[in-house]
């Protein structure tokens, strides 16, 4: 008997515990509507338009389609006056659904040597515009009219839009893996699909590295398992076994039209290599591929 009250009552606490997890992770869920700003002095010229993936070339046709290569799934826009100087800033809220897809199409707008600001996780501006990626969203905000007091104004606007996200979070985990060594800031990228053009190269992750006037790329294929990862490298041996391939420890090299020389290996969920290495700098491949690998090692 005292055996079934404690199976019971162990029951009625797992199904609390679900209960609350439950409504705690709902609880996460933020409307678009409500991170939408409201600064003093400043009004919406007229009610809000919300975009989905349906709808979204109504919005950007000639760029939507990237946007929905990156799962986009939602996009709040809205317009707002300042009362006294009829100063004009446009707002665009991008919802991306997970954060490596915001870093993704932010990565792909962005250039290196853009003028980055400390907003949310990142965000960059140039002549009346400020761009930044928080979280699984992505923003845009372009002033009109504002004369000397853009910057600041755009600043004001998207500190308040980052305190109403909360956590901005942090780059994907695969970035931490890349070498620091002669690592070009900025240059990271993320592909969530046809990684170096391939259809069977999903969640591609580069960098850009230079190295004695060369430069060159790194970069890391996510996949679902090890099996995902090695069935993925074996496709693209096979893709390439006309341009040769050779062995080499731990992994392949190989002579590309395109890429130059290459240099891959599967290690644990990833595939790992160096690309754009020209003749005489092979050792530079196989360094950075050995660096790979002992970061995804430890």
């Amino acid at each position: 008997m005292k055996k079934n009250i404690n199976i019971i009552c162990s029951g009625l606490i797992f199904g609390i515990f679900m209960i609350n997890s439950i409504a705690l992770g709902k609880g996460k869920e933020v409307k678009l509507e409500n991170l939408l700003p409201e600064l003093d002095g400043w009004s919406q010229i007229e009610e809000s338009q919300t975009y989905y993936p349906e709808s979204l070339f109504e919005y950007i046709n000639g760029a939507a389609e990237i946007y929905l290569s990156y799962d986009f799934e939602q996009l709040i826009v809205s317009q707002y006056e300042e009362q006294d100087t009829k100063s004009n800033v446009a707002l665009e809220i991008y919802d991306m659904g997970i954060n490596s897809n915001a870093f993704g199409i932010y990565s792909a707008e962005r250039y290196p040597e853009s003028n980055f600001l400390n907003i949310g996780l990142q965000g960059y501006i140039e002549e009346g515009a400020l761009n930044f990626l928080a979280g699984k969203y992505y923003i845009k905000l372009l002033c009109f009219d504002c004369n000397e007091s853009s910057n600041e104004i755009l600043k004001k606007f998207a500190d308040e839009i980052v305190m109403r996200i909360g956590d901005k979070d942090r780059f994907p985990l695969p970035l931490t893996f890349f070498p620091s060594e002669g690592r070009i800031n900025n240059t990271e990228k993320y592909i969530k699909h046809n990684f170096m053009g391939y259809a069977f190269l999903h969640d591609g992750y580069s960098v850009v590295y230079k190295n004695n006037n060369m430069e060159f790329e790194c970069f890391l294929v996510e996949g679902n398992n090890p099996d995902d990862a090695k069935l993925m490298l074996n496709k693209f041996l096979q893709e390439k076994k006309e341009m040769g391939i050779k062995e080499v420890s731990p992994g392949y090299m190989i002579r590309d039209r395109y890429y130059k020389n290459i240099y891959i290996a599967a290690i644990n969920n990833y595939i790992c290599g160096v690309i754009k290495i020209e003749d005489g700098m092979e050792e530079v491949g196989q360094d950075y591929l050995g660096m790979i690998i002992d970061n995804l090692k430890q």
